[in-house]
Order: C-alpha cells, then sequence, then structure tokens
C-alpha cells in the first residue's frame, strides 16, 4: 500500500493525526493494533484528563468537536432526565476526575464518525488489528513500514513520504534506527530538580489495566485469580501499607491516606464540581472515575452507576515493559494484578459497616469491549521518546521554578496544554512525583528527531523528559500533538520542505503557525489576571 501520510497507531495522537491530513486532502494509511481507535480513552478505557479550563479555552477546535461530540452522542441516543439533557456541560459519569466522564464505546462511536467522510471517499484506509514489525529505511529517512495482523491474517508493507509514529510505546523508534530515550534522564544531562544523579533508563511509570464495574445484586464473584496470594499479600517499601489496601500515599504529599469506597451513592450528578483545583476528588473511589451516574437517566434506566478502576492499587510496576525481553509477562501480571483487585474488592475489601467484601460487584466487560473483562489494552504512561531539537525540562515549566513568569514561552509553539508534572511509582521503586507547573506551550522542535526527516513522532513520544511527560502524555496534549505532527506533514508536502527547514527558517514558521492556527490549534494561552 502507499499513502501521502502513513500514521502507525490509532491512539488519540493517531487519530487526530489522520484527520488532520485527510482533512488537509492528503491519503493516509491509519494502522491500529487492537480492536477500538482512541487508545487512552477507549481502549485503555481511562476518562479524560483534562486542565480546568477545558470547557472554555486551552484545547485544539477538533478535540472540542470530539468532547461535544460525545456530549451530543448521549443527548441523541441515551434516555437522560430532562435535567441533565439541559446540562450544558453533562458529565455522563458525574466522575470527581473530569468534566467529561463517559464510557469507553460513545468516544469510539464519535471517533469513528469523525473519520467516516474520509473513510468513505477512500482518501483514508485504517487497518485494524495490525502493529508494526518491521521497517525500511535509507539513510536518514523511513521508507516503508511493514504491519502484521495481531491474529495471524498477514502483513502488509506500506510506504509513505512522511512516516508518523502514534503508537503508545514509541514502537517505530527502535524499528526505524531513531535515536531514542527511555526512563529517568541524569540531572547532568537536564538539570531537572526531580532527576536523579545518574540516568535510570530501565525506571519507568508504573502500567495499569483498568476495569469498569457496577454494584447489583446477587454474588458476581470472579474465580480466586492464580497469583491472588502474592498480590493480597505485597508491601512495596514506599507504600506505608498493602497495595491491595485503602490507604496509599496521597500524590502530592506522600502522606499515607485512607480512601473511601461506597457504591452507588445517592448523590445528585449536577453537582458534581469536577475540578481538581478545589478537590483532587478521590476521597470516595467509587465516584472518583465514575463513568455512568445512574441518576443521569431516567429511573430504571441503569441499575447502577458505572465506575472505572483506576486506583493507585492496580499500578504494576514490578518491571518495564519497553525494551525488555520479559515485556510480555510484565503485562500478562499486570492483568493479573487487576483481577486480583477485583477479587480482593468482592470478598475481602474493608465496608463501612465492618464487614468485608463487596460481592455485588460486576466486571462489565461489555463496556470496555474485552474478553477477559478487563481493558482491552494496557494504560501506558510512558513511552520511548525521540532525541529531539529541542526537550522540555522540568524547569521549562515547574511551578517552584517559573513562578509568577509562568511556563517558557516558545518561539515555534504549535499548541497549549495544563496539568501537573503528575508521575506514578515507578519500577525503579520511587513512589509518586508531583511537582506544580504552568499552563505550557507545546514546542515544534519537541515533534523533531535530531536525525530522521520524514518520521514524526504523534503522541508521546515527543521530546520530553522523564519527569515533564508526567505534564505532557494526557489526553488534549497527545491529541494536539498528532493533530499538529498531521498537518506539518501535509505543510512540508504543499510547500516541498521538511519538518527542520520549518522550525528554523523565519518565514515557514511564521506561515506554518498561521496555518495551525486557521486550523483551530491554539498556539498562547490567554492574557487573563485573577482567574
Amino acid at each position: 500500500m502507499r499513502a501521502d501520510v502513513l500514521v502507525v497507531g490509532g491512539g488519540l495522537g493517531g487519530v487526530a493525526a489522520a484527520l488532520a491530513a485527510a482533512r488537509a486532502g492528503r491519503s493516509v494509511v491509519l494502522t491500529e493494533e487492537y480492536d477500538w481507535l482512541g487508545g487512552q480513552l477507549t481502549s485503555q478505557a481511562v476518562p479524560p484528563d483534562e486542565h480546568s479550563w477545558v470547557e472554555r479555552f486551552g484545547v485544539t477546535a477538533s478535540y472540542r468537536a470530539l468532547r461535544n461530540g460525545i456530549r451530543d452522542y448521549y443527548r441523541r441516543y441515551y434516555p437522560l432526565t430532562e435535567r441533565s439533557r439541559a446540562w450544558t456541560d453533562l458529565n455522563p459519569g458525574a466522575g470527581w476526575v473530569s468534566r467529561l466522564c463517559h464510557e469507553p464505546r460513545v468516544a469510539v462511536a464519535v471517533l469513528d464518525q469523525m473519520l467516516a467522510p474520509y473513510r468513505g471517499s477512500g482518501r483514508l484506509t485504517v487497518l485494524q488489528p495490525y502493529r508494526p514489525v518491521a521497517a525500511e529505511t535509507d539513510g536518514d529517512r523511513v521508507v516503508g513500514v511493514v504491519v502484521e495482523h495481531r491474529d495471524g491474517g498477514g502483513r502488509i508493507e506500506i510506504t509513505a513520504p512522511y512516516v508518523l509514529d502514534a503508537t503508545e510505546t514509541g514502537e517505530l523508534l527502535p524499528l526505524t534506527g531513531t535515536e531514542y530515550v527511555t526512563g529517568f534522564e541524569s540531572r547532568a544531562e537536564t538539570g531537572e530538580p526531580s532527576a536523579p544523579d545518574v540516568a535510570q533508563p530501565m525506571n519507568m511509570q508504573a502500567i495499569s489495566v483498568c476495569f469498569a464495574i457496577d454494584h447489583v445484586d446477587g454474588d458476581h464473584t470472579i474465580d480466586r485469580p492464580a497469583e491472588y496470594d502474592f498480590w493480597r499479600t505485597y508491601q512495596p517499601a514506599f507504600w506505608g501499607d498493602r497495595l491491595l489496601s485503602w490507604r496509599s500515599p496521597n500524590p502530592r504529599t506522600l502522606e499515607i491516606v485512607e480512601r473511601s469506597f461506597t457504591p452507588n451513592p445517592d448523590d445528585d450528578p449536577l453537582t458534581v464540581d469536577a475540578d481538581q483545583r478545589v478537590n483532587p476528588g478521590d476521597g470516595n473511589l467509587w465516584t472518583f472515575r465514575r463513568i455512568a451516574a445512574r441518576r443521569n437517566f431516567v429511573d430504571g434506566a441503569y441499575p447502577s452507576d458505572i465506575t472505572l478502576v483506576n486506583w493507585p492499587m492496580i499500578d504494576y510496576f514490578e518491571g518495564p515493559v519497553i525494551d525488555v525481553p520479559d515485556a510480555a509477562e510484565h503485562l500478562a501480571r499486570a492483568r493479573g494484578l487487576s483481577k486480583s483487585v477485583l477479587y480482593w474488592l468482592q470478598t475481602e475489601a474493608p465496608r463501612p459497616d465492618g464487614g468485608t467484601g463487596f460481592p455485588g460487584l460486576r466486571l462489565r466487560g461489555d463496556i470496555t469491549g474485552s474478553a477477559d473483562g478487563l481493558a482491552q489494552a494496557p494504560y501506558i504512561r510512558e513511552s520511548r521518546r525521540i532525541r529531539a531539537e529541542y526537550t522540555v525540562v522540568e524547569q521549562d515549566l515547574s511551578l517552584a521554578v517559573r513562578g509568577d513568569r509562568g511556563a517558557v514561552r516558545y518561539p515555534d509553539a504549535v499548541g497549549v496544554g495544563m496539568y501537573r508534572i503528575d508521575l506514578h511509582p515507578s519500577t525503579g521503586g520511587d513512589n509518586y512525583i508531583d511537582v506544580g507547573s504552568c499552563p505550557f506551550e507545546i514546542p515544534l522542535g519537541a515533534l523533531i528527531p535530531r536525525r530522521m526527516e520524514n518520521l514524526l513522532p504523534a503522541g508521546k513520544n515527543i521530546g520530553t523528559t522523564h519527569i515533564t511527560n508526567g505534564s505532557y502524555r494526557l489526553h488534549p496534549v497527545e491529541w494536539n500533538v498528532g493533530e499538529v505532527a498531521g498537518l506539518l506533514a501535509d505543510f512540508c508536502l504543499a510547500r516541498g520542505t521538511s519538518p527542520r527547514a520549518v522550525r528554523n527558517s523565519p518565514g515557514l514558521l511564521a506561515d506554518f503557525q498561521r496555518r495551525i492556527t486557521a486550523a483551530g490549534v491554539e498556539i498562547r494561552w490567554p492574557e487573563i489576571a485573577g482567574y
């Protein structure tokens, strides 16, 4: 197969890249190894992690269209109450982690709708389920990529003038010989206050295999997982208690706190204010990442709320899953941990009434679209990251470093984002790292490899460090990065130039920034005082 733009990986960045390039008139091939497009929003089942101003500014127009599309889908097809239907900023799950907690299948439907015109016209070809297995290069250029059907359906070689790596772990980087980094860089290299003295390439953030549950009458206890005895007594040195416990470190203070768990509280969804500045919202884990609040729907439509389990106790940090020979074993054990957490919840978890276990908890694999009841894909927070023309470091956005000056303003800004530097426990035995950050920009230099000419990152594999990845890895930033990568490929094809030249030529850079701004990409934060 041949196309103008090849996008490998159908997560949020990959979809945004394919959509941008196809809208610009380019022929696009998009590949994805899981059954659903959308990555962390869908196959990984993680509700969107977003900044507090998302309803007003700070995301691209197409990402806003995705969010609006999700709300419109609920209004069109779901039996909402009249109050909830009239709720402008409808939060279907009334979860505290996000202003838009929702069932992953709805996001799949909306993403498919956004791509449908280009698939119908033949401009966009989507290959599922395919994963990259080989690549051919000629000097500093990628000539082609070979993808293989996940279930044994053969291989396809795809060539394109521009190749975008939107995989969750930067799979094309080793296949193409592109220079990259993993894990912690050293303080000597980056100057970051939170970096270690010596680089730790195998020290990476925990992965999580999420799952959805509701709570209904009856006993829905699953079979005892094979590794349950190991996990029920597992106590990391830095954790302060057993992993399977309501007690765990507060990410911001590392103080050991006890969270509650009360299924189906009779709360009013319209009173939930999902603003992390005011309340982190994780006091009651049931409502923290709730994705369907039964009170948003007419009586009887939902027998129970549905909540998404992405809690501290499912973080798997026994070993990395990138560039190690036993990655498959660790991925399997991460799934085993999640099953063990569910079994603990059903059988041994302390209840407010003094009893133990919630046998009414029911695994909702129909919500996540998987055979084993868990999310189709693991939630991988940290990717291989390109050695970029510019690497974003902690002191670019740290509130402690920058203070009232705000984050660094890049002359080559191609987007904006905002999230605390939020790092989960890691495979090297580190606890949470949580650093306040300023609203930041995305520099074009972070999207340009130091050597390769036609390979662009389109997800979490941009030029950040282990530290700053904690801010740049979230849903709206990943979408922004992918969208800009797709627009950059089109711009370079139209101008007969290269990504490196666009960044380093003031005239081309200004033209490109005007191009993406016209497409709805915000490249600067608005000047607002006292908000």
